[in-house]
């Protein structure tokens, strides 16, 4: 056990014993990882903070049954996941929800630097195309990409986290870039200056 679990486990057991100060503890270590991971997979700022404070107003009413033996975010975590495939099924408009998880791999593929206008238009044109492409993602493919991408886990820690062989983790990466990569050529690829309508 290193010095970070030592810690969470002192507080989680003061927490059972009722010291909500030492949970407030918790809240603070885990908070911003939280969050992230809910930006992650609901795709928008408000959703993720919502969802990221009711995960841990849950995890308050259920710490009698945290295993202070075992780390703690792991198991904050499957209660982050279940809200927000709760929260992501129910929304209708989950596309839009999604565009600003894109703009990470848009960054990467057209690099940071000052853009011309024209540029700038391409990159807002693939950003949308990418968060179009993420929203159509499996649950489980996308949820992979986040961990890898945004909490840059390593696929061990994933495999762990998630409880599956560290090959299904490869493979679930593996088709979630694929389907990104065929969306960035389609948007490359397709004519500038036309606008698809709903109603075509």
């Amino acid at each position: 056990m290193n010095s970070s679990e030592a810690t969470d486990r002192a507080l989680v057991l003061r927490a059972q014993r009722g010291e909500r100060a030492a949970f407030g503890e918790l809240v603070t270590r885990y908070m911003q990882r939280a969050y992230y991971t809910a930006l992650g997979l609901v795709g928008n700022h408000d959703d993720a903070l919502d969802l990221s404070q009711e995960a841990f107003a849950r995890a308050f009413r259920a710490r009698a049954t945290i295993d202070a033996e075992r780390p703690f975010f792991p198991w904050l975590y499957q209660i982050v996941r279940r809200l927000c495939f709760n929260h992501t099924r129910d929304q209708r408009s989950r596309r839009q929800k999604l565009e600003r998880v894109g703009s990470w791999l848009a960054d990467t593929t057209m690099g940071a630097r000052p853009l011309s206008p024209d540029r700038a238009v391409e990159r807002s044109e693939l950003r949308a195309q990418v968060s179009a492409a993420i929203g159509r993602l499996a649950e489980r493919e996308r949820e992979t990409l986040v961990l890898r991408e945004f909490q840059e886990l390593r696929y061990r820690e994933i495999a762990e986290l998630l409880g599956i062989p560290i090959g299904t983790v490869m493979s679930r990466l593996y088709r979630a870039r694929r389907a990104l990569a065929r969306e960035i050529e389609a948007a490359r690829a397709r004519p500038k200056g036309r606008e698809v309508r709903d109603d075509e």
